[in-house]
């Protein structure tokens, strides 16, 4: 049945470690070429390989339009430098930014830093969501445009410092494990905050998803589950004060299109199985889009994140044959209405929170 909601796609790009930035830049250019909504780069302190926002800053001059989300994993990590080099990334791509928060869970990632033991997870993700939270209060902590007019503009030729609407607000954040005084050293993105992103595996990170995520990521091996999941995130979205309205919810998908295509039998709930428990998808392209097809149209999701088992063929195989066809059944854009990453999920830029009303929204 058609609809008239936004289909929205991701793919990661980071794969196996890679030392060459020319690698990472072609897999970012053919996403975008497939005009997806955002690539993503894994990290994590356990992982070898290169800084997931070091990789992105080097893709971003590359590209122009898809949007770029490194892990940033906030456990040891100061939540002052995270706002920092989130909003850095935002400038760098032209409000093409975003950041998935994960934590680190265990006590060898914590004897690399030297730092606290590993905490539970509830409170590693308690911790994640007041990171996310006083970034965002930083991010406002300079009023659109304040800070970037030139040298003389907004100072007091006196004392040197920002006055009126160019003054930095202090943030005075108290979380369970760490304060933030602020402001921030960095103007406001263009974006106003670039969109963060959580996975909602479990139930401490989708209690802080449902708080601060513009994203979530959940894993199912239904569309019913899928609904279920979006619905029970829509709704902790709305107790928290927050419009459900401006929250998206990708189903994770790990994908191996290696195999040829199979042929579905006849009925609705006909169509190719998900395997290892709703996280690992195999087969072919049009076997991807047909899945992709069914749970968008029973409304079950706002899009997939996909990310290929082997980065090089299977992401070709999902621009050139999924989204393809997707493009052809008219479920999927063909071409970037906007120029930042809000735009292409449909999110409306926030109002500054520290901005007069009405002040804070413009471009």
């Amino acid at each position: 049945m058609p609809t008239t909601r936004s289909l929205h796609l991701a793919a990661e790009i980071g794969g196996p470690p890679r030392y060459d930035a020319a690698s990472h830049i072609a897999l970012a250019r053919l996403a975008e070429r497939g005009t997806l909504d955002f690539v993503t780069f894994r990290d994590s302190f356990a992982r070898p390989g290169p800084d997931a926002m070091a990789v992105l800053a080097r893709v971003a001059p590359e590209t122009t339009r898809i949007g770029l989300v490194p892990t940033v994993t906030t456990t040891h990590t100061e939540p002052f430098h995270v706002s920092s080099a989130v909003a850095t990334l935002d400038w760098m791509s032209r409000g093409r930014a975003g950041w998935h928060a994960d934590v680190s869970t265990t006590e060898a990632e914590a004897r690399l830093f030297g730092r606290r033991p590993a905490a539970p997870a509830p409170a590693l993700w308690q911790e994640a969501g007041e990171t996310a939270d006083v970034s965002a209060r930083l991010w406002d902590g300079w009023e659109d445009g304040a800070g970037i007019r030139g040298p003389s503009t907004g100072r007091d030729p006196s004392t040197g410092r920002f006055t009126g609407r160019d003054a930095p607000h202090p943030v005075d954040f108290e979380g369970t494990t760490f304060s933030v005084k602020g402001p921030a050293r960095v103007p406001r993105p263009p974006q106003g905050r670039p969109v963060t992103v959580f996975d909602a595996t479990t139930g401490p990170a989708a209690r802080a998803a449902a708080r601060h995520a513009d994203v979530v990521y959940v894993r199912a091996s239904s569309p019913e589950r899928a609904a279920a999941l979006r619905d029970e995130l829509r709704r902790a979205a709305g107790a928290h004060g927050r419009d459900p309205d401006g929250l998206r919810v990708l189903v994770a998908l790990t994908v191996d299109l290696g195999d040829a295509e199979t042929a579905p039998g006849p009925g609705p709930e006909s169509g190719p199985p998900l395997a290892g428990h709703g996280t690992y998808f195999r087969g072919g392209p049009v076997d991807l889009a047909e899945l992709v097809t069914h749970w968008y149209r029973a409304g079950a999701v706002d899009g997939f994140h996909l990310t290929p088992l082997t980065p090089g063929r299977d992401l070709e195989r999902i621009v050139n044959g999924t989204v393809a066809l997707l493009q052809h059944r008219g479920l999927f854009r063909t071409f970037y209405p906007g120029g930042t990453l809000r735009e292409h999920l449909g999110l409306a830029r926030p109002a500054n929170r520290y901005a007069p009303r009405g002040a804070g929204a413009a471009s």
